[in-house]
């Protein structure tokens, strides 16, 4: 099989930058530059299998690898988080040794099998593609490779269960649906709670303030009308603040003061009409 010039330069340019964004992906501090780094790599290697007469395999590689596996990659980091980094403790001590030991197994197995492979020379696609490319690819990869494929697949289960393992959250207490409220709120009755919602905060014919508790049908104050986080902090007026506003504006207005009011009725008294003779004397 013959090289093309064309092909030769193709790969001369695309190779060296296949290599620098693979080294991207091992190099890169954030995990969505890593991604942009793989999907450089998979649309040139879509280009180089255009190239040796795939179209269907380099079509393939666009559509399924970098459209929906990339995607499907970032999604996963949207999920997870881009943000959390890795802890650097070792929780078993001597793994980065275990690792590098592994690790150099590999290489020498690897060194070896390609010091034993016979390499014939390379034949082209016409016979694999006799039956169209398609054809020819599916009966390659069902074919003379059944057991990695089935053994991707099961890589591919693996990682979908990873990533529901590390997006999942373990609820810290029930879940509070409607039924449960009613529930609790039926149950805090024979405690004194009332059965009917809460009013809203605020007296509205003086106050519509949330630190304003307000005011049930007796007249008297309800300090759990205020939201819990001013009640927490502090900042909700007393009961005592609202009677006294109360007090005094009933004192004001001349009415009657409620039972055991803090506040003494303030004295009102009626302007007279003043009579011509009171004018005179005063002129004078």
């Amino acid at each position: 099989m013959t090289t093309s010039a064309g092909e030769a330069a193709l790969f001369g340019i695309l190779a060296p930058l296949m290599v620098l964004a693979a080294l991207g992906l091992l190099f890169a501090r954030r995990a969505v530059h890593a991604a942009v780094c793989v999907v450089f790599v998979m649309i040139a290697l879509a280009v180089l299998y255009v190239a040796n007469e795939a179209p269907f395999l380099g079509v393939v590689q666009v559509v399924v690898y970098t459209g929906a596996v990339m995607m499907l990659f970032l999604f996963v980091l949207m999920l997870v988080g881009v943000d959390a980094a890795d802890s650097l403790t070792e929780t078993i001590r001597g793994q980065r040794w275990i690792g590098v030991l592994f690790g150099a197994g590999l290489l020498v197995v690897l060194l070896g099998v390609l010091g034993r492979t016979d390499l014939p020379p390379a034949i082209g696609l016409d016979l694999a593609n006799a039956q169209t490319n398609p054809t020819g690819l599916a009966a390659i990869l069902f074919g003379d490779y059944v057991l990695a494929m089935e053994v991707i697949g099961v890589l591919l289960v693996t990682a979908a269960l990873a990533g529901l393992v590390l997006t999942h959250r373990r609820r810290l207490g029930e879940r509070r649906t409607q039924h449960t409220r009613m529930r609790e709120r039926v149950a805090a009755v024979a405690q004194g709670a009332p059965l009917t919602p809460l009013p809203a905060p605020g007296v509205y014919a003086q106050n519509n303030a949330m630190d304003t508790p307000a005011l049930g049908p007796d007249g008297q104050p309800l300090e759990h009308s205020v939201p819990r986080v001013l009640r927490i902090r502090g900042q909700q007026r007393t009961a005592a603040d609202v009677l006294t506003a109360e007090e005094t504006l009933r004192a004001r207005l001349g009415l009657p003061a409620a039972v055991d009011s803090p506040v003494e009725p303030v004295e009102t008294t009626t302007p007279s009409t003043p009579t011509p003779t009171d004018d005179a004397e005063a002129r004078s």
